[in-house]
């Protein structure tokens, strides 16, 4: 297994190059094993927890400084790439990345949404809260790192933007294309040079972004039912918290409180409905996981976000006629 012993990616506070960057500046490694994959990602971008299936494994990074952007090109096989609530917290430094499909299939899952992305697609993520990758392959990932604090969109619209597929439409097509050749071929430019252009491919992905959120904001019904499945989708992600409610929700998603009880008005529900099922489903899914079978059932109710064990039963039963101990013995969990 060969890696790299000179970081290029967002190591902390990347800064610009004292020369232009050329081809013999780029650094690159690559890895045979999970473990030194792991680790490879660490040294060019941040911490990840890494999740391959079973099989041969390869993986390979090259890395180059253009300005303050970092730009890399990374191929690999069939994993999850998970950046949890925990390593975001350790980590003192904030990035901005773009991650564009080259080959292969990913979904990106950040804020409550889910973007799904093949060749051509691009997405924005920030690495100062948790993300997924699910690469399948073999694929080719195109990222480019900017430090959070040298990027002009403001935080409302980037949590907004992010995990969303972009480039489907001309102005993104342009700017996908554009990016990907900053990193297939990085310019020689002067270091004043390398943060003009960094700062104006930040500014061209912001421009995208912010077109990308105005024709996502549609009225009526058709608005309210995109509310209401990127609200789904936060839900599923955010099981465990026990704050988990509809002020918390609203926090998220950059409405009201009242708005967001509207919007699941329109459909003939509640959002404490939506959390309580949601909860109960995935109560149910693990009391019947052999996998699981050495919780206790006390562990699967706050695994699921309920205070209590007497909580969690009185829920269970109301939903599923029995107790949750009893469909345990029944379904062999």
């Amino acid at each position: 297994m060969a890696t790299t012993t000179r970081p290029v990616g967002p190591f902390p506070r990347p800064r610009a190059p004292e020369r232009a960057p050329d081809t013999a500046s780029a650094v690159e490694g690559r890895a045979d094993r999970v473990d030194g994959w792991r680790d490879l990602l660490r040294e060019h971008f941040v911490a990840l927890d890494v999740h391959a299936e079973g099989g041969p494994f390869d993986g390979a990074v090259r890395s180059d400084l253009v300005g303050h952007l970092a730009v890399a090109t990374v191929d690999s096989t069939d994993q999850d790439c998970v950046r949890t609530p925990g390593l975001a917290r350790r980590d003192p430094d904030a990035y901005l990345q773009v991650g564009l499909v080259a080959r292969g299939r990913a979904v990106l899952r950040q804020d409550g949404r889910e973007a799904l992305l093949g060749p051509g697609a691009w997405a924005i993520y920030e690495t100062g809260r948790p993300f997924a990758w699910r690469l399948r392959g073999p694929w080719r990932l195109l990222v480019l790192t900017w430090p959070r604090e040298l990027v002009g969109l403001d935080g409302g619209t980037s949590r907004a933007a992010t995990a969303r597929a972009l480039g489907g439409d001309r102005l993104g097509g342009i700017v996908g294309r554009t990016l990907a050749e900053v990193v297939a071929a990085p310019p020689g430019l002067s270091p004043a040079g390398g943060a003009r252009l960094a700062t104006e491919l930040a500014d061209l992905v912001g421009t995208v972004a912010g077109e990308a959120l105005r024709r996502d904001e549609l009225p009526g019904t058709r608005g309210a039912a995109e509310l209401r499945a990127r609200v789904e989708a936060f839900v599923a992600e955010h099981l465990e918290d026990p704050e988990l409610g509809p002020d918390t929700i609203a926090r998220a998603h950059f409405v009201s409180t009242r708005q967001l009880h509207r919007a699941f008005a329109d459909a003939g529900t509640t959002v404490g409905r939506l959390v309580r099922r949601r909860r109960l489903e995935h109560g149910r899914r693990e009391l019947s996981d052999p996998c699981l079978a050495d919780l206790s059932v006390t562990d699967v109710a706050l695994r699921c976000g309920f205070a209590d064990l007497a909580a969690f039963s009185r829920a269970f039963k109301d939903a599923f006629h029995e107790p949750p101990s009893t469909f345990r013995r029944r379904h062999g969990g």
